[in-house]
């Protein structure tokens, strides 16, 4: 009798466990892959266009790999481009010399979209918003940066230079950046950080004295910035949503939106800085205003953090997401930089925890390098276990409800050992991928209890796998379409 009640308390205990171990048909798995100082990618000194392309591959090869399904990438860090801009010149990050172009020339950008969506990866478009130069005594600057053709849009702070937010024209002019990059490259969104108003340096007030004479309006200071940074969200997301409606538009912020000593509606936190008081970022505001399509709060705490637990803002952003996806930013980076984060299970417990909460629908992990030598086996930990099943991205149901249509397929049978598969997109809307299940026996005409085994990435509408060939018909498979809203198609059967 004790050794059941054992028993029993062991498999209780298991059950969130094995619950988050359930396949995840449907997850935001993403990575941020930054280039701002060279975190990321290109490797500090890879100045060579053939080097970077190679370095590029291997990187997202090792996320596919690792069961990553979209790619935040940073292509604007500081007022600059990793394309061909009529706008900003080439990121000194990009080619060593600010305005430089790559050589051999290429387009990075397209050449980076057309990667991941040949892995079945989503690219998001990672711009940030008002930073004009990184470094006021080390970065290189262009004869044809914004900050030299309308040095009178731009603020200095720090050993940094800013957009004024304030400033009606520089506005504008960020709103025409991105407008370009959504006209010209098959985006799945645009993705702006944590860095609005700046982050406070101790002592030290923001220069926008001038523009708050000359714009307040009667507003207070604060209400004043944060009706600035309001405006430019609204902005930005009339522009995108009027050149492609597909094109998604999402938010990182700082984790902490509002401690609760200041707001009732806030989290029982005492962070130092917070996005409403200090960046004047009122990111619940846009998330009930539809101006923004998704939020990724950065989360880099550990449990039981005694200002800012990672469980006590999970629930408060899963309550506080108004409709909206929210992916849970998390931070691989921080392995073994203190007692907290040497623990192994640190990140897993991190994952079971947003599976099992609810309103939240996937991850984003800081940052793409912090992966590179298997930190405490996380790598390991998310190809076999957590994401050993590929998953697709939820569709967000505002933008498109409809279905595509069932693909078409035509088997070719090339050996004794496998089918070559040929699947055809048969909608009108463009099909982004397909994804294979296998069926188990019993099933219906669905993919409800069916595993999925394979993303297939849809290439002008058509995709091609080979699976195994029995006979007797051991196997069975199913397919369906995935659009660019990531609605699923009702399966076809693999006969």
């Amino acid at each position: 009798m004790i050794q059941m009640k054992k028993l029993l308390t062991l498999i209780i205990a298991l059950l969130p466990i094995l619950a988050c171990l359930a396949q995840v048909k449907k997850e935001f798995r993403a990575v941020w892959i930054a280039t701002v100082d060279h975190i990321d990618w290109p490797t500090r000194g890879n100045y060579n266009s053939d080097s970077q392309i190679e370095e590029f591959i291997k990187i997202l090869d090792m996320h596919q790999r690792n069961g990553i399904n979209a790619i935040i990438m940073q292509i604007r860090p500081a007022t600059d481009a990793f394309y061909p801009s009529p706008y900003e010149p080439w990121s000194q990050w990009l080619t060593g010399k600010q305005g430089k172009p790559p050589v051999p020339y290429y387009d990075p950008l397209q050449f980076m979209i057309e990667e991941a969506h040949k892995r079945g990866m989503e690219f998001h478009a990672w711009c940030n918003p008002y930073r004009a130069v990184f470094d006021l005594n080390k970065s290189s600057i262009a004869d044809n940066h914004i900050t030299k053709i309308h040095p009178e849009w731009f603020l200095n702070y720090g050993d940094k230079k800013y957009f004024d937010p304030g400033n009606k024209d520089a506005q504008e002019f960020v709103v025409k950046v991105i407008e370009d990059v959504v006209n010209r490259y098959d985006v799945d969104a645009i993705h702006f950080d944590d860095y609005f108003y700046p982050y406070r340096i101790a002592g030290k007030e923001f220069p926008d004295e001038k523009s708050f004479s000359q714009y307040g309006n009667g507003l207070s200071k604060d209400d004043w910035r944060r009706s600035n940074v309001d405006s430019i969200i609204v902005k930005l997301n009339t522009a995108i949503k009027k050149i492609n409606k597909n094109v998604r538009f999402g938010i990182s912020p700082f984790g902490v939106w509002r401690n609760k000593d200041k707001d009732p509606e806030g989290s029982a936190t005492q962070a130092g800085q917070t996005n409403y008081d200090d960046l004047y970022a009122d990111i619940l505001l846009w998330l009930k205003k539809d101006w923004i399509d998704y939020v990724a709060p950065q989360l880099y705490w550990e449990f039981n953090h005694p200002r800012a637990a990672y469980e006590v803002l999970l629930d408060w952003w899963s309550k506080h997401s108004y409709g909206k996806h929210c992916y849970i930013g998390l931070a691989p980076y921080r392995a073994n930089s203190n007692a907290a984060w040497k623990d192994k299970s640190m990140l897993p417990r991190q994952i079971q925890a947003l599976r099992n909460t609810e309103n939240i629908q996937g991850m984003i992990f800081f940052s793409s390098k912090s992966f590179d030598n298997n930190p405490n086996g996380w790598s390991d930990s998310l190809r076999l276990t957590y994401f050993a099943e590929p998953a697709v991205v939820p569709s967000m149901t505002w933008f498109d409800s409809n279905k595509p249509q069932k693909p078409l397929v035509k088997i070719s049978t090339t050996s004794s050992y496998a089918d070559v598969v040929v699947l055809s997109a048969t909608s009108s809307q463009p099909v982004r991928k397909f994804v294979l299940y296998k069926i188990q026996q019993g099933e219906a005409g669905g993919t409800e209890r069916a595993t999925a085994v394979k993303i297939i990435p849809a290439l002008n509408g058509e995709g091609k796998f080979s699976i195994p060939y029995f006979k007797q018909g051991a196997e069975k498979y199913r397919v369906t379409a995935i659009d660019q809203s990531n609605n699923e198609s009702d399966p076809q059967e693999i006969q």
